[in-house]
Protein backbone atom coordinates (compact mmCIF):
# COMPACT_ATOMS: atom_id res chain seq x y z
CA UNK A 1 0.00 0.00 0.00
CA UNK A 2 2.82 2.43 0.82
CA UNK A 3 4.50 1.66 -2.53
CA UNK A 4 1.24 2.33 -4.36
CA UNK A 5 0.88 5.69 -2.61
CA UNK A 6 4.44 6.74 -3.47
CA UNK A 7 3.95 5.83 -7.12
CA UNK A 8 0.77 7.93 -7.19
CA UNK A 9 2.64 10.90 -5.70
CA UNK A 10 5.41 10.64 -8.29
CA UNK A 11 2.89 10.39 -11.12
CA UNK A 12 0.92 13.43 -9.92
CA UNK A 13 4.14 15.39 -9.45
CA UNK A 14 5.17 14.81 -13.06
CA UNK A 15 1.73 15.80 -14.38
CA UNK A 16 0.92 18.79 -12.19
CA UNK A 17 4.12 19.90 -10.55
CA UNK A 18 4.78 20.02 -6.82
CA UNK A 19 2.70 23.12 -6.08
CA UNK A 20 -0.29 21.74 -7.94
CA UNK A 21 -0.04 18.49 -6.02
CA UNK A 22 -0.13 20.34 -2.72
CA UNK A 23 -3.09 22.46 -3.83
CA UNK A 24 -5.33 19.56 -4.86
CA UNK A 25 -4.34 17.06 -2.24
CA UNK A 26 -2.74 18.59 0.82
CA UNK A 27 -4.42 16.18 3.22
CA UNK A 28 -3.50 13.20 1.05
CA UNK A 29 0.06 14.48 0.83
CA UNK A 30 0.30 14.81 4.60
CA UNK A 31 -0.77 11.19 4.92
CA UNK A 32 1.91 10.09 2.44
CA UNK A 33 4.59 12.22 4.07
CA UNK A 34 4.03 10.64 7.47
CA UNK A 35 4.11 7.13 6.01
CA UNK A 36 1.51 4.50 6.79
CA UNK A 37 -0.91 5.80 9.41
CA UNK A 38 -0.52 4.26 12.84
CA UNK A 39 -2.26 4.82 16.13
CA UNK A 40 -1.22 3.17 19.37
CA UNK A 41 -3.14 4.87 22.15
CA UNK A 42 -3.32 4.40 25.91
CA UNK A 43 -6.69 5.01 27.57
CA UNK A 44 -6.85 6.16 31.20
CA UNK A 45 -9.75 5.71 33.63
CA UNK A 46 -10.23 6.19 37.37
CA UNK A 47 -13.70 5.37 38.75
CA UNK A 48 -16.17 3.32 36.70
CA UNK A 49 -19.27 4.37 38.60
CA UNK A 50 -22.15 6.85 38.79
CA UNK A 51 -21.69 7.33 42.54
CA UNK A 52 -18.16 8.75 42.62
CA UNK A 53 -16.76 12.24 41.85
CA UNK A 54 -17.84 13.12 38.32
CA UNK A 55 -14.52 14.73 37.41
CA UNK A 56 -12.76 11.36 37.58
CA UNK A 57 -15.64 9.01 36.81
CA UNK A 58 -17.12 7.29 33.80
CA UNK A 59 -20.41 5.42 34.07
CA UNK A 60 -20.39 1.63 33.70
CA UNK A 61 -22.72 2.00 30.70
CA UNK A 62 -20.37 4.42 28.94
CA UNK A 63 -17.36 2.26 29.72
CA UNK A 64 -19.20 -0.69 28.16
CA UNK A 65 -19.81 1.47 25.08
CA UNK A 66 -16.08 2.23 24.87
CA UNK A 67 -15.24 -1.48 24.87
CA UNK A 68 -17.94 -2.22 22.32
CA UNK A 69 -16.59 0.49 20.04
CA UNK A 70 -13.10 -1.00 20.26
CA UNK A 71 -14.54 -4.38 19.37
CA UNK A 72 -16.71 -3.08 16.53
CA UNK A 73 -13.81 -1.14 15.03
CA UNK A 74 -11.57 -4.21 15.30
CA UNK A 75 -8.95 -2.56 17.51
CA UNK A 76 -6.31 -4.77 19.08
CA UNK A 77 -6.29 -4.38 22.86
CA UNK A 78 -2.81 -5.35 24.01
CA UNK A 79 -1.06 -5.84 27.34
CA UNK A 80 0.90 -2.86 28.60
CA UNK A 81 3.75 -5.29 29.21
CA UNK A 82 4.26 -5.73 25.46
CA UNK A 83 4.94 -2.00 25.04
CA UNK A 84 8.68 -1.92 25.88
CA UNK A 85 9.42 -4.57 23.25
CA UNK A 86 7.24 -2.79 20.67
CA UNK A 87 9.07 0.49 21.26
CA UNK A 88 12.51 -1.16 21.17
CA UNK A 89 11.75 -3.05 17.97
CA UNK A 90 10.38 0.02 16.23
CA UNK A 91 13.42 2.09 17.20
CA UNK A 92 15.81 -0.60 15.98
CA UNK A 93 14.10 -1.35 12.68
CA UNK A 94 12.45 1.98 11.86
CA UNK A 95 9.06 0.27 11.71
CA UNK A 96 5.86 1.94 12.86
CA UNK A 97 4.01 1.07 16.03
CA UNK A 98 0.92 -1.02 15.21
CA UNK A 99 -2.17 0.79 13.95
CA UNK A 100 -5.60 0.54 15.60
CA UNK A 101 -4.08 -0.65 18.86
CA UNK A 102 -5.10 0.33 22.39
CA UNK A 103 -3.90 -0.20 25.95
CA UNK A 104 -6.46 0.17 28.75
CA UNK A 105 -5.28 1.58 32.09
CA UNK A 106 -6.86 2.53 35.41
CA UNK A 107 -5.34 4.73 38.11
CA UNK A 108 -5.68 4.30 41.89
CA UNK A 109 -7.26 0.84 42.14
CA UNK A 110 -10.81 1.81 43.06
CA UNK A 111 -13.36 -0.88 43.87
CA UNK A 112 -15.58 0.13 40.96
CA UNK A 113 -12.90 -1.18 38.59
CA UNK A 114 -13.31 -4.66 40.02
CA UNK A 115 -17.09 -4.38 40.20
CA UNK A 116 -17.89 -2.87 36.81
CA UNK A 117 -14.84 -2.90 34.50
CA UNK A 118 -13.21 -6.22 35.27
CA UNK A 119 -16.22 -8.41 34.31
CA UNK A 120 -16.44 -6.74 30.90
CA UNK A 121 -12.72 -7.10 30.27
CA UNK A 122 -12.67 -10.70 31.47
CA UNK A 123 -15.59 -11.58 29.18
CA UNK A 124 -13.57 -10.43 26.17
CA UNK A 125 -10.27 -11.83 27.41
CA UNK A 126 -8.74 -8.36 27.16
CA UNK A 127 -5.72 -7.26 29.22
CA UNK A 128 -5.51 -4.01 31.15
CA UNK A 129 -3.29 -2.30 33.71
CA UNK A 130 -4.14 -0.91 37.15
CA UNK A 131 -1.72 1.60 38.65
CA UNK A 132 -2.14 1.33 42.41
CA UNK A 133 -1.06 3.55 45.27
CA UNK A 134 -0.34 0.89 47.86
CA UNK A 135 -1.37 2.64 51.08
CA UNK A 136 -5.20 2.47 50.75
CA UNK A 137 -4.96 -1.22 49.88
CA UNK A 138 -2.76 -1.82 52.90
CA UNK A 139 -5.21 -0.11 55.28
CA UNK A 140 -8.20 -1.81 53.59
CA UNK A 141 -9.90 1.41 52.54
CA UNK A 142 -13.40 0.28 51.42
CA UNK A 143 -13.31 2.53 48.35
CA UNK A 144 -10.39 0.54 46.97
CA UNK A 145 -9.89 -3.03 45.82
CA UNK A 146 -8.39 -5.50 48.24
CA UNK A 147 -5.04 -7.10 47.50
CA UNK A 148 -6.94 -10.36 47.02
CA UNK A 149 -9.03 -8.79 44.28
CA UNK A 150 -5.93 -7.34 42.67
CA UNK A 151 -4.30 -10.78 42.75
CA UNK A 152 -7.37 -12.25 41.07
CA UNK A 153 -7.18 -9.66 38.31
CA UNK A 154 -3.44 -10.20 37.94
CA UNK A 155 -3.99 -13.91 37.38
CA UNK A 156 -6.57 -12.98 34.73
CA UNK A 157 -4.13 -10.91 32.67
CA UNK A 158 -4.28 -7.49 34.36
CA UNK A 159 -0.96 -5.81 35.10
CA UNK A 160 -0.69 -4.27 38.58
CA UNK A 161 1.78 -1.38 38.48
CA UNK A 162 3.17 1.46 40.57
CA UNK A 163 1.33 4.70 41.37
CA UNK A 164 3.34 5.58 44.52
CA UNK A 165 2.41 4.65 48.09
CA UNK A 166 0.27 7.55 49.38
CA UNK A 167 -0.51 9.36 46.09
CA UNK A 168 1.07 12.70 47.06
CA UNK A 169 1.62 15.82 44.98
CA UNK A 170 5.27 15.14 44.18
CA UNK A 171 5.90 18.78 43.20
CA UNK A 172 5.05 20.08 46.67
CA UNK A 173 7.81 20.33 49.24
CA UNK A 174 6.71 20.18 52.85
CA UNK A 175 7.35 23.07 55.18
CA UNK A 176 10.95 22.94 56.35
CA UNK A 177 11.81 20.06 54.00
CA UNK A 178 15.23 20.28 52.39
CA UNK A 179 15.73 19.75 48.68
CA UNK A 180 17.52 16.45 49.28
CA UNK A 181 14.87 15.35 51.79
CA UNK A 182 12.13 16.12 49.28
CA UNK A 183 13.86 14.11 46.57
CA UNK A 184 14.46 11.19 48.92
CA UNK A 185 10.83 11.19 50.01
CA UNK A 186 9.63 10.98 46.42
CA UNK A 187 12.03 8.16 45.63
CA UNK A 188 11.06 6.29 48.80
CA UNK A 189 7.33 6.54 47.92
CA UNK A 190 7.92 4.83 44.58
CA UNK A 191 10.34 2.23 45.97
CA UNK A 192 8.01 1.27 48.82
CA UNK A 193 5.01 0.82 46.51
CA UNK A 194 7.11 -1.34 44.21
CA UNK A 195 8.05 -3.61 47.13
CA UNK A 196 4.44 -3.88 48.28
CA UNK A 197 3.26 -4.85 44.77
CA UNK A 198 6.04 -7.43 44.50
CA UNK A 199 5.07 -8.96 47.85
CA UNK A 200 1.30 -8.99 47.35
CA UNK A 201 1.09 -9.79 43.63
CA UNK A 202 4.26 -11.84 43.28
CA UNK A 203 5.67 -9.67 40.50
CA UNK A 204 6.16 -5.96 39.89
CA UNK A 205 6.81 -4.57 36.42
CA UNK A 206 8.98 -1.47 36.08
CA UNK A 207 6.12 0.84 35.15
CA UNK A 208 4.86 3.94 36.92
CA UNK A 209 1.98 6.43 36.48
CA UNK A 210 2.56 10.01 37.64
CA UNK A 211 0.19 11.03 40.45
CA UNK A 212 -2.06 13.88 39.28
CA UNK A 213 -0.06 13.80 36.05
CA UNK A 214 2.55 15.99 37.78
CA UNK A 215 6.28 15.66 37.21
CA UNK A 216 9.54 17.56 36.90
CA UNK A 217 12.87 16.86 35.23
CA UNK A 218 14.43 15.43 38.41
CA UNK A 219 11.61 12.92 38.82
CA UNK A 220 11.82 11.87 35.17
CA UNK A 221 15.56 11.33 35.53
CA UNK A 222 15.11 9.21 38.64
CA UNK A 223 12.55 7.01 36.90
CA UNK A 224 14.88 6.66 33.93
CA UNK A 225 17.83 5.76 36.16
CA UNK A 226 15.73 3.07 37.85
CA UNK A 227 14.54 1.65 34.54
CA UNK A 228 10.87 2.65 34.75
CA UNK A 229 8.59 3.27 31.81
CA UNK A 230 6.22 5.98 33.04
CA UNK A 231 2.89 7.48 32.00
CA UNK A 232 1.45 10.96 32.35
CA UNK A 233 -2.05 12.38 32.01
CA UNK A 234 -1.47 14.56 28.95
CA UNK A 235 -3.50 13.37 25.98
CA UNK A 236 -2.22 12.05 22.68
CA UNK A 237 -1.13 8.88 20.91
CA UNK A 238 2.20 7.19 21.51
CA UNK A 239 5.12 7.72 19.16
CA UNK A 240 8.80 6.92 19.10
CA UNK A 241 9.40 10.58 20.02
CA UNK A 242 7.35 10.25 23.22
CA UNK A 243 9.42 10.66 26.38
CA UNK A 244 9.73 7.13 27.84
CA UNK A 245 9.12 8.50 31.34
CA UNK A 246 6.22 10.70 30.23
CA UNK A 247 4.15 8.62 27.82
CA UNK A 248 0.78 10.20 26.91
CA UNK A 249 -2.62 8.77 27.74
CA UNK A 250 -6.13 9.86 26.87
CA UNK A 251 -7.99 10.47 30.17
CA UNK A 252 -11.71 9.75 30.41
CA UNK A 253 -13.95 11.13 33.14
CA UNK A 254 -15.91 14.29 33.80
CA UNK A 255 -15.56 16.71 30.88
CA UNK A 256 -13.44 14.09 29.15
CA UNK A 257 -16.38 11.71 29.01
CA UNK A 258 -15.80 10.13 25.66
CA UNK A 259 -17.91 11.98 23.09
CA UNK A 260 -14.73 12.19 21.02
CA UNK A 261 -13.61 8.61 21.67
CA UNK A 262 -13.31 7.84 17.95
CA UNK A 263 -11.16 10.90 17.26
CA UNK A 264 -8.85 9.98 20.12
CA UNK A 265 -8.56 6.32 19.17
CA UNK A 266 -7.77 7.23 15.56
CA UNK A 267 -5.43 10.10 16.44
CA UNK A 268 -1.90 10.16 15.05
CA UNK A 269 1.34 11.47 16.55
CA UNK A 270 3.06 14.38 14.83
CA UNK A 271 5.98 12.74 12.97
CA UNK A 272 9.50 13.76 14.03
CA UNK A 273 8.05 16.18 16.56
CA UNK A 274 9.97 18.56 18.79
CA UNK A 275 8.13 20.69 21.35
CA UNK A 276 9.43 23.80 23.09
CA UNK A 277 7.83 25.97 25.78
CA UNK A 278 9.00 29.52 26.50
CA UNK A 279 8.05 32.24 28.93
CA UNK A 280 7.25 35.85 28.05
CA UNK A 281 10.98 36.64 27.89
CA UNK A 282 11.70 33.81 25.49
CA UNK A 283 13.38 31.69 28.16
CA UNK A 284 13.02 27.93 27.89
CA UNK A 285 10.69 26.23 30.40
CA UNK A 286 11.48 22.54 30.93
CA UNK A 287 9.09 21.78 33.81
CA UNK A 288 5.28 21.98 33.73
CA UNK A 289 5.18 24.15 36.87
CA UNK A 290 5.17 27.77 35.75
CA UNK A 291 7.49 30.25 37.47
CA UNK A 292 5.70 32.84 39.60
CA UNK A 293 4.48 35.68 37.43
CA UNK A 294 4.53 33.61 34.23
CA UNK A 295 0.97 32.72 33.29
CA UNK A 296 0.93 32.68 29.47
CA UNK A 297 3.56 30.23 28.20
CA UNK A 298 4.15 29.98 24.46
CA UNK A 299 4.24 26.54 22.84
CA UNK A 300 6.23 25.86 19.66
CA UNK A 301 5.82 22.57 17.78
CA UNK A 302 8.08 21.56 14.90
CA UNK A 303 7.24 18.71 12.55
CA UNK A 304 7.71 18.16 8.79
CA UNK A 305 3.96 17.82 8.24
CA UNK A 306 3.36 21.41 9.39
CA UNK A 307 5.06 22.72 6.26
CA UNK A 308 2.19 21.30 4.20
CA UNK A 309 -0.65 22.11 6.58
CA UNK A 310 -3.08 24.93 5.83
CA UNK A 311 -4.68 24.98 9.26
CA UNK A 312 -3.88 23.97 12.83
CA UNK A 313 -5.95 24.30 15.98
CA UNK A 314 -4.78 24.64 19.57
CA UNK A 315 -6.95 24.97 22.66
CA UNK A 316 -6.07 26.10 26.19
CA UNK A 317 -7.88 24.91 29.32
CA UNK A 318 -10.62 27.35 30.29
CA UNK A 319 -10.01 29.58 27.26
CA UNK A 320 -10.87 27.66 24.14
CA UNK A 321 -9.10 28.36 20.84
CA UNK A 322 -5.62 29.88 20.97
CA UNK A 323 -3.89 32.16 18.48
CA UNK A 324 -1.86 29.89 16.19
CA UNK A 325 0.86 30.94 13.77
CA UNK A 326 2.14 28.53 11.10
CA UNK A 327 5.55 29.27 9.64
CA UNK A 328 7.51 26.70 7.68
CA UNK A 329 7.54 23.45 9.61
CA UNK A 330 6.68 25.12 12.93
CA UNK A 331 3.54 26.02 14.83
CA UNK A 332 3.50 28.71 17.55
CA UNK A 333 0.52 28.80 19.93
CA UNK A 334 -0.23 31.62 22.38
CA UNK A 335 -3.10 31.77 24.90
CA UNK A 336 -5.46 34.74 24.90
CA UNK A 337 -5.06 35.28 28.63
CA UNK A 338 -3.44 33.89 31.79
CA UNK A 339 -3.85 30.21 32.49
CA UNK A 340 -6.02 29.41 35.52
CA UNK A 341 -4.57 28.33 38.83
CA UNK A 342 -4.11 24.57 38.95
CA UNK A 343 -3.45 22.10 36.15
CA UNK A 344 -4.02 23.14 32.53
CA UNK A 345 -3.39 21.71 29.10
CA UNK A 346 -2.69 22.92 25.61
CA UNK A 347 -4.12 20.53 23.00
CA UNK A 348 -3.07 20.96 19.37
CA UNK A 349 -4.45 19.11 16.35
CA UNK A 350 -3.91 19.15 12.59
CA UNK A 351 -5.97 17.34 9.95
CA UNK A 352 -4.16 14.24 8.72
CA UNK A 353 -6.71 13.17 6.11
CA UNK A 354 -9.20 10.33 6.23
CA UNK A 355 -10.97 11.88 9.20
CA UNK A 356 -7.87 11.54 11.40
CA UNK A 357 -5.91 14.17 13.31
CA UNK A 358 -2.35 14.63 14.44
CA UNK A 359 -2.59 15.28 18.19
CA UNK A 360 -0.28 16.74 20.85
CA UNK A 361 -0.94 17.85 24.43
CA UNK A 362 1.18 19.68 27.01
CA UNK A 363 0.54 20.04 30.75
CA UNK A 364 1.03 23.22 32.80
CA UNK A 365 0.74 23.77 36.55
CA UNK A 366 0.22 27.21 38.10
CA UNK A 367 0.36 28.07 41.78
CA UNK A 368 -1.61 30.84 43.47
CA UNK A 369 -0.23 34.35 42.93
CA UNK A 370 1.09 34.27 46.50
CA UNK A 371 3.25 31.27 45.65
CA UNK A 372 1.15 28.97 47.83
CA UNK A 373 -0.27 25.75 46.46
CA UNK A 374 -3.94 25.61 45.52
CA UNK A 375 -6.38 23.35 47.37
CA UNK A 376 -7.44 20.12 45.68
CA UNK A 377 -11.12 19.18 45.78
Amino acid sequence: MRLIRMRMVKMLSRVMGFSGLVRIGSLFFLSVLSGSAFSLVVLQYHHVSTETPSSTSISPALFAEHLQFLENEKFSVISIETLPALLDEARKTGAHLPDKTAIITFDDGYGSIYEHAWPLLKKRGWPAAVFVNSQPHDVKNPRYMSWAQLREMSKGGVTIANHSDSHPHFLRRREGESLSGWQQRREAEIAFAQKRIQKEIGRAVKMYAHTYGEYDEALLKHLSDKGYLAFGQQSGPLSLESHPQLLPRFPFGGVYGGDDLAAKLYSLPFPKLTAMVQDSQGRLLVNPELPLGEHQPVLTLSSPILRFSKQAQCFASGQGAMAVQLKGSSLVARPAGPLPVGRSRYNCTVHAGGGRFYWYSHVFIRRLNSGAWYQEY
